[in-house]
């Protein structure tokens, strides 16, 4: 955190002193929200502050959350997990979705899939569970190998994997009436070959580099790039996310990307 505290503090006193040289504006710079981080990467080129929107993601484990709070430190969009699974509801999702709409934010919710449960039954569980909202942002589907958890220890081919995906996003979009997004880690990608899937919206995590560099190939739309963050509103450690695209392309995405 101090690294980058020392970088607000260095990019402050250039704006006092009327401005930096071209070489360092190109550096420093930029509009985005310079959120905290507690474990900063040490980010060097193609750092997330390329990037002026930026956005949180949210579970139960973020505890009670001061939208209002969240909204106001430059947050301009938050996915909030709904579900899990065929039969787990996050117990904060029904709060952090009224209260996040309350507090002006556009927001969507995610799903962490199951590896012993049907995409279908999945879908319907999420469907279930998550309004069909006007001003909502696209369903995120999140897909992690959970394959040390003693409850389901299942790892199904690259195949297998592919097929049930299309399962639910089928599902899902057809009753949201959007393409969902679909959340994905290094890892994962590269186990099942997802840069096959055609006209998927992809979110992805890469905490030490540029998506360009971990993804090499893939076009993305959003990019988590810590899993510890700090920002306002919210305790502890958050995941803080960039949007690929200017304030103009914010806009224009979510006038066309909205239920």
């Amino acid at each position: 955190m101090r690294a980058l505290m020392l970088a607000l503090s260095a990019a402050a006193a250039l704006a006092a002193c009327g401005g930096p040289a071209p070489e360092a504006s190109r550096a420093v710079a930029t509009t985005a929200p310079r959120f905290l981080d507690h474990e900063p990467h040490d980010w060097t080129e193609r750092t997330p502050w390329h990037y002026p929107v930026h956005g949180v993601d949210v579970s139960k484990w973020q505890g009670a959350i001061d939208w209002p709070r969240v909204r106001a430190s430059g947050a301009s969009f938050a996915f909030i997990k709904a579900t899990e699974g065929g039969d787990h509801l996050d117990e904060r999702f029904a709060g952090n979705w009224a209260a996040a709409r309350a507090a002006g934010m556009p927001r969507g919710a995610y799903h962490f899939y199951y590896f012993c449960r049907p995409a279908a039954e999945q879908a319907a569980w999420f469907i279930r569970h998550v309004p069909r909202e006007r001003g909502a942002l696209p369903p995120v589907l999140d897909m992690e190998w959970n394959h040390q958890s003693r409850a389901c220890p299942y790892r199904p081919d690259a195949a297998t994997v592919r097929r049930e995906m299309a399962v639910y996003l089928a599902m899902v979009g057809r009753h949201y009436g959007q393409q969902p997004i679909v959340y994905v880690p290094p890892d994962f990608y590269r186990d099942n070959d997802l840069g096959r899937m055609q006209g998927v919206t992809f979110w992805l995590r890469s905490v030490a580099g540029h998506p360009s560099a971990v993804f090499p190939g893939q076009d993305w739309r959003f990019w988590q790039y810590t899993g510890t963050g700090a920002v306002p509103g919210i305790r502890g450690e958050a995941d803080i996310n960039a949007f690929r695209g200017t304030p103009g392309e914010w806009r224009a995405w979510l006038s066309r990307h909205t239920i």
